[in-house]
């Protein structure tokens, strides 16, 4: 018994020090990186505490305080991925389709190397998006997307073989479309307005940025710098927007809830679930990487994970209706003074300025 208190006691306290870590605002991989599993170590955590619970008769001060840390750090990651549980108010306004303008937009990772396009030609047949986002594409992929040329001719492309190629179709005219590489050689993010059916016209950001990882990026000062940089540049958009994509970081971190401070943007996940979506192979470590993020003109009409199709990430697909009445109620994330100063000082870091994103709409702004 006492060989097994002593294992749980060491464990509970290395889980300790992993909880504590990443609030340093250090942003070496091997920090950040635990903002990820905050589900996993919430229950790890728990499973640690009932452990010691049964061990605590004659455990002493010491069985005490790994009791309280356990139970600490249970409350604590379990606040963090409680917004993103059925249990949480819900953020965004679910609505029945009506005649207001709707967008379908379908987001997937699928994973370079995978071969397995004729499975996510398939599920798009069947979810008929109206806008696609494809991530890791590389010369391969688009040629065997060329199906999509026929019910979505407007295009995106930009074939890469770094894992960071982008391509987007859709069934909607691009307007203003632009790729650029905001952070880093070979990272391209894309930027463009949609015109709906009805003539309205929405402002998507399409991102892919590199995670901290010792095989990618030794920090998340690049990642961290382009999101809040999209960010400042959706908080001054005239038109309705959208942020999409695989953002290498999980809903509930630090850097994402700046994110949300920051543009002002929704996320229609919260108080309906995780929907994680990578990793695909592993359903015990699963995190929500894939995003779709938008202003308060939209309400929601449905959000879910699709099947799998070979790739690492699950496709997600979102619908939304275009309805500023309706979604002017909706209550974003509230920003503080020391929010924007942190959002400063991540685009100092990175280097990059707000104005270096491209707006989708500064022709119509000097005209």
């Amino acid at each position: 018994m006492d060989n097994a208190r002593l294992v749980v006691g060491i464990l509970t306290l290395i889980m300790t020090l992993l909880t504590l870590l990443p609030l340093s605002r250090n942003q070496r991989w091997w920090v950040r990186i635990w903002d990820f599993p905050r589900l996993q170590m919430a229950v790890l955590s728990l499973v640690f505490l009932l452990l010691e619970l049964c061990f605590l008769p004659g455990g002493g001060q010491f069985s005490w305080l790994i009791v309280l840390l356990a139970l600490g750090c249970t409350i604590y990651q379990s606040w963090w991925i409680f917004p993103y549980t059925g249990l949480s108010k819900v953020q965004v306004k679910k609505t029945p389709a009506s005649q207001h303008p709707r967008i379908k937009i379908l987001n997937c990772n699928v994973l370079m190397t995978n071969r397995k396009s004729e499975k996510l030609l398939e599920i798009l047949a069947q979810n008929r998006p109206d806008v696609i986002v494809l991530l890791e594409t590389n010369l391969w992929w688009e040629q065997q997307m060329a199906p999509l040329q026929a019910s979505h001719p407007y295009t995106l492309k930009c074939p890469l073989e770094n894992l960071y190629g982008m391509h987007v179709y859709s069934r909607f005219p691009l307007i203003e479309a632009k790729i650029q590489y905001l952070v880093a050689e070979g990272i391209p993010s894309m930027h463009f307005r949609v015109e709906l059916e009805g003539g309205e016209q929405v402002v998507l950001h399409c991102l892919h940025p590199m995670p901290p990882s010792p095989t990618e990026d030794d920090e998340s000062t690049n990642r961290d710098g382009e999101l809040i940089a999209v960010g400042h540049t959706c908080a001054r958009a005239t038109y309705p927007t959208i942020v999409t994509g695989d953002l290498n970081d999980v809903a509930w971190s630090r850097t994402t809830r700046l994110f949300m401070k920051i543009s002002g943007l929704l996320d229609p996940r919260r108080g309906r679930g995780m929907f994680n979506t990578f990793h695909a192979s592993y359903p015990c470590f699963r995190w929500p990487l894939d995003h779709v993020f938008h202003s308060k003109d939209f309400t929601l009409v449905d959000l879910k994970r699709l099947e799998p199709m070979g790739s690492d990430h699950f496709p997600i697909m979102v619908e939304l209706v275009l309805n500023p009445r309706e979604g002017s109620t909706q209550e974003k994330l509230e920003i503080e003074q020391g929010d924007i100063e942190e959002a400063r000082e991540k685009m100092t870091h990175a280097g990059i300025k707000s104005r270096d994103v491209h707006q989708a709409e500064l022709s119509d702004i000097q005209h």
